[in-house]
């Protein structure tokens, strides 16, 4: 057990960079996400407005999206990144526009990820870049791809297309020196996304880990895979990058399985998912001479559980080859008290247009509404931090 175990309680350190008005204002965000009937109406409500050109620009940016989000543009990120970096946390610029599934929004999608490795080159505070693969290419052709159905000739074109800006991020993230996450999608693709990632790490990875793929460790299959993808980069001479994450598509997952009479590709429970995810992090860390690993995760366990396998590896906690990662606005008490024991943190940080990042934002609300525990577990946190400070108020 690590006797040096990080707390997750400290919500002096969680919450320090809120003031009180902004502690506020999260309380009461996550106050209304725990109502799922709230939630559901205030989405309806949303899509509705928009689509009525009604004002409510101004009241989005300044609740959900304000929480869950950076900004508009990389500039309007900023200040939000020297705040995370003053307390020792990096950022993961996210361009968290999607929907833009025609080869001019993949070209658009390209532009502005570079955009990022730009911005992150020689920047400590941004030590990744990340991508979603169907920003870049159709999901459509890369499930035909995947099926090994023919493809028209504009299809052909358009696959090489996508083929060449997926290399062209990761060449100047190369030339750049910026880590690479190529984020994971539904398994009726990921097949296809997994073999191009695995040509751009046998390509880019040979001297150091500049691109990593991402494992979805509620798949029943996923640790052999993982497996496998470290036998192959020992075979051809790469360092495989692994961001493990648990997974954001199972209801879409057992939906399509049971329609079309496969078998389900996810784990039976939340506890074979747990399993299956530590287990993980511990081939990562017995390997990590190959492996460089980030965990995804806002689980508090398995938080926990790494940084009890760091020491008993003997792994300084500010190892370079190993971080942990929450997304923006979930999870502080995780994030802040990591960072705090200097422990490498990144926080994935969207940004994008408020209408364009709305798909994003609806995931984030109705994620802390369906996640068991998550909302409460916000609201409690926020409350302890409330109660302390007013107490300190009070004695002074």
């Amino acid at each position: 057990m690590n006797t040096n175990a990080v707390s997750f309680d400290n919500t002096s350190i969680a919450f320090a960079y809120k003031d009180d008005k902004a502690l506020r204002l999260s309380h009461r965000l996550f106050s209304a996400m725990s109502s799922p009937a709230l939630v559901n109406a205030g989405t309806n409500m949303v899509k509705i407005a928009f689509k009525l050109n009604l004002p409510v620009k101004g009241i989005i940016r300044n609740t959900v999206f304000h929480q869950f989000c950076g900004g508009e543009s990389i500039e309007e990120c900023e200040n939000t990144i020297k705040m995370l970096a003053t307390y020792g946390i990096g950022t993961i610029l996210d361009y968290a526009v999607e929907g833009e599934n025609s080869e001019e929004g993949f070209e658009k999608s390209a532009a502005e990820v570079m955009r990022t490795i730009e911005r992150a080159k020689d920047d400590t505070s941004i030590p990744f870049c990340v991508f979603k693969p169907t920003g870049l290419a159709s999901a459509a052709l890369l499930e035909k791809i995947q099926n090994h159905m023919p493809l028209s000739k504009a299809e052909k074109s358009s696959f090489e297309k996508a083929r060449a800006r997926w290399n062209a991020i990761a060449n100047k993230a190369y030339a750049l020196n910026v880590k690479l996450f190529i984020d994971s999608e539904e398994s009726w693709y990921q097949e296809t996304i997994d073999q191009m990632v695995y040509e751009l790490m046998e390509r880019y990875n040979q001297e150091k880990t500049i691109v990593f793929n991402t494992y979805q460790m509620y798949r029943s299959s996923m640790m052999e895979r993982l497996i496998v993808a470290h036998a192959k980069s020992i075979e051809k001479g790469f360092y495989l990058g692994a961001k493990l994450v648990r997974g954001a598509y199972m209801e879409k997952e057992r939906d399509r399985a049971a329609l079309n009479g496969y078998e389900d590709p996810i784990l039976p429970s939340k506890n074979a998912t747990d399993q299956q995810y530590n287990e993980a992090l511990r081939f990562c860390i017995e390997n990590i001479d190959r492996i460089e690993v980030c965990s995804g995760s806002h689980n508090e366990r398995s938080n926990h559980y790494l940084t009890e396998l760091m020491e008993i590896h003997g792994i300084h906690p500010a190892d370079e080859r190993i971080f942990f990662a929450q997304l923006y606005g979930m999870s502080d008490h995780i994030s802040f008290n990591l960072a705090h024991a200097n422990y490498n943190v990144v926080k994935y940080l969207p940004y994008g247009p408020v209408k364009s990042v709305l798909p994003y934002l609806f995931r984030r609300a109705e994620e802390n509404t369906s996640i068991a525990g998550q909302t409460g577990r916000e609201l409690e946190l926020i409350r302890k931090e409330r109660k302390r400070r007013n107490k300190v108020k009070n004695l002074s």
